[in-house]
């Protein structure tokens, strides 16, 4: 049985992709991109019927949305996007800390429209949460942003179940965006039921571990001088052959079942429920149709059983940053 083109986000009526598309690679991050490239594979997402697209102020920094917004213009209705605020960046790259104040908020939201070219931001994330603002300010500015109409539905990524209730509280949150996937596993330990039980679409990043999930990694040197997993420590030394040794049950697996990797890491992902979607970037069209083939990709209860206790949670090597 194949997962329905569309699942809820949140509660707000909109209907998103189940398997979305993360466009941060195709500014930043892994190496050499191609901005023709990534325009067409956008075109290519809407073609056959993807909605979802996943981006923020601060990749490239500032120049993704600007590609994802000028790639969506001609075609705006049939696009849902997510932009994210809060990870400050400066004109040579360099990372400046996390802001959550409500000037910064505003500010952040007024410079994403113009870069995306939108009347409207369909979901804003704030990225990061901020230690040192209270979340209730954080979320009461983003608020404002939806009276407003310069917002559609409210987010949040890398948030703590309780930062989730506190902000939750305040306005709904429609979705929580955290890395999630067959080997980093800890939102399994709360944050999925907390999701659940307040009616929050939960976004899963980075579901095929970064590129290591689709079998396709198998030496750190695959990786191109300025890719930042070179330095990620889930890629390197002892921990590299550790994970390649687990990717290895995925990939016995799927040659099983006659899937990819990618496919069978991202149908686990979907059969946690309703609530969960994924957004896996590439630049690739045809890595775009392999991924998005894991719909059509049934797991049975013995072989979640299976994964369950081959890569439970902590199994992985290194931390995740």
């Amino acid at each position: 049985m194949s997962t329905p083109s569309r699942r809820p986000l949140g509660t707000t009526g909109m209907q998103i992709a189940p398997i979305g598309l993360g466009c941060m690679g195709m500014s930043e991050f892994y190496g050499k991109s191609d901005d023709a490239q990534s325009v067409a594979l956008i075109h290519h997402a809407l073609d056959a019927g993807m909605n979802f697209f996943d981006t923020a102020d601060m990749y490239g920094p500032w120049t993704n949305e600007v590609l994802v917004g000028g790639a969506l213009r001609a075609r705006r209705d049939e696009a849902v996007i997510a932009t994210k605020f809060g990870v400050m960046r400066d004109d040579n790259k360099g990372f400046l800390g996390i802001n959550g104040k409500p000037e910064y908020v505003r500010a952040c939201c007024d410079a994403s429209l113009e870069r995306l070219g939108v009347d409207t931001i369909d979901l804003y994330y704030q990225h990061r949460v901020d230690p040192n603002t209270p979340i209730e300010e954080t979320v009461g500015a983003m608020a404002e942003l939806v009276k407003a109409g310069k917002v559609r539905a409210l987010g949040l990524s890398e948030a703590t179940p309780e930062q989730v209730r506190r902000a939750h509280a305040v306005h709904p949150i429609s979705a929580l965006q955290t890395e999630f996937s067959l080997w980093s596993r800890e939102p399994e330990l709360e944050l999925l039921d907390t999701c659940k039980e307040l009616g929050i679409t939960f976004v899963a990043y980075s579901p095929l571990g970064r590129g290591f999930l689709t079998g396709a990694i198998q030496s750190p040197e695959d990786f191109a001088a300025d890719d930042f997993r070179r330095h990620n420590p889930r890629f390197q030394g002892e921990n590299f052959q550790k994970n390649l040794d687990l990717v290895a049950t995925v990939r016995a697996m799927a040659a099983d079942k006659g899937v990819t990797p990618a496919q069978l890491a991202l149908a686990w992902l979907l059969s946690h429920g309703e609530h969960v979607v994924t957004i896996p970037g590439t630049r690739s069209q045809k890595r775009f149709d392999e991924n998005q083939g894991a719909r059509q990709v049934t797991l049975t209860a013995q072989e979640l059983a299976f994964l369950d206790e081959a890569l439970p949670v902590g199994a992985t090597a290194g931390a995740r940053y």
